[in-house]
């Protein structure tokens, strides 16, 4: 493959986990009763869906269960996920998702976080300390001339998924260290919805992304506890992975798959890690690109109805067709039959604020 043939398109960490040992000040402390009892009515309400609140200088969705890890509330926001109780330690443990890392930093949400723990009167009592990181570089790879025999990897479980035939991802490692190399734009389309990378990319197609999931134990092997820590040493943890850990490699003759020449692609990537510091970060807000993506699919949505709809009225008058228009009047002659103004106003306002925090 030659080098023109691809070109990195971003890097970034796609999703940060980080636990806090925080203490009360005093005043302002989070009401865990209130928040358990409030838990628990919408867990034995009928809809089940996560309740809008205010709590210290934000607003968050509070949902009917806790973590499997223990932890007994869960809220939520744009910009964190926040799992915590009041007895457990550490008390908070904060999940800081893909569009927030992507808008901001992760070391801007840090103190976005700390800021939001302390309005609520908690400060910290130690250092944070980090669970997991994922990195990733996103490549244009319009022609893949590799398969899983082409990665050689500390790894001893590997794992191919393919679609049509097609290979679509190539997964080395369980646990500690788990690497990714997979068709992102495939991804997105089938599971995701992360339509904002599109513009992030200024690609629709062809997008494929190197990713490593690295847990708290090899975190710890590299000193990395704190973001200030991550800040100072990514790079060479990243090199770690891409040097030693993992290679993608051009077959060859050799019986020794480590001694085949580094595919241009891993070469590429290197030579990215070593510059990491100089590389230029991506931003973005992705919720326009969200609600645009949503309206668009709504779209589609409402017209197949109205499809069905209008057969139905032909075989009610015994006519083979009907217009458009007809068809919209005689729906929204059924809409205004059990149309309530102060519902409509009510759910609109409820998903409003669902959205905006977050749940789209």
């Amino acid at each position: 493959m030659e080098n023109q043939k691809f070109k990195l398109l971003i890097h970034g960490m796609d999703t940060v986990q980080c636990a806090y040992y925080l203490q009360r000040t005093g005043t302002g402390c989070i009401d865990f009763q209130d928040l358990t009892e409030k838990k628990e009515s919408i867990r034995h309400s009928k809809k089940r869906d996560p309740l809008p609140i205010d709590l210290g200088n934000s607003d968050f969705l509070l949902y009917p269960y806790g973590s499997s890890s223990g932890y007994p509330i869960i809220i939520s926001n744009p910009d964190f996920k926040v799992e915590m109780g009041e007895f457990n330690v550490p008390n908070f443990f904060v999940t800081f998702p893909s569009e927030a890392l992507w808008r901001e930093s992760a070391y801007i949400l840090h103190q976005k976080f700390l800021e939001w723990a302390d309005s609520v009167g908690y400060v910290p009592c130690r250092t944070e300390s980090l669970s997991r990181i994922d990195y990733c570089f996103d490549y244009k790879l319009p022609c893949i001339d590799f398969d899983e025999d082409s990665f050689v990897s500390y790894a001893t479980k590997d794992r191919k998924y393919r679609e049509g035939r097609t290979a679509q991802t190539f997964a080395f490692g369980k646990g500690d260290i788990y690497l990714r190399v997979y068709d992102k734009t495939a991804e997105i389309h089938q599971q995701s919805d992360k339509v904002w990378f599109y513009k992030l990319w200024d690609e629709n197609d062809d997008v494929w992304r190197i990713e490593w999931q690295v847990r708290k134990p090899v975190l710890k092997e590299f000193r990395i506890f704190t973001f200030q820590d991550l800040y100072e040493k990514q790079g060479a943890l990243l090199h770690y992975m891409a040097y030693e850990h993992d290679t993608l490699r051009q077959k060859g003759e050799d019986s020794n798959r480590s001694r085949w020449p580094l595919h241009p692609l891993w070469v590429d990537l290197q030579q990215k890690i070593d510059e990491l510091n100089q590389l230029p970060a991506y931003r973005i807000s992705g919720g326009s690109e969200i609600l645009e993506e949503r309206l668009r699919r709504i779209e589609i949505a409402i017209f197949g109805y109205l499809k069905r709809a209008a057969a139905i009225y032909c075989i009610q008058r015994g006519v083979e067709r009907t217009r458009l228009d007809e068809t919209m009047k005689n729906i929204t002659e059924g809409i205004n039959r059990i149309y309530d103004p102060l519902v409509w106003k009510s759910d609109v306002e409820k998903r409003r604020k669902e959205m905006l925090l977050g749940k789209w």
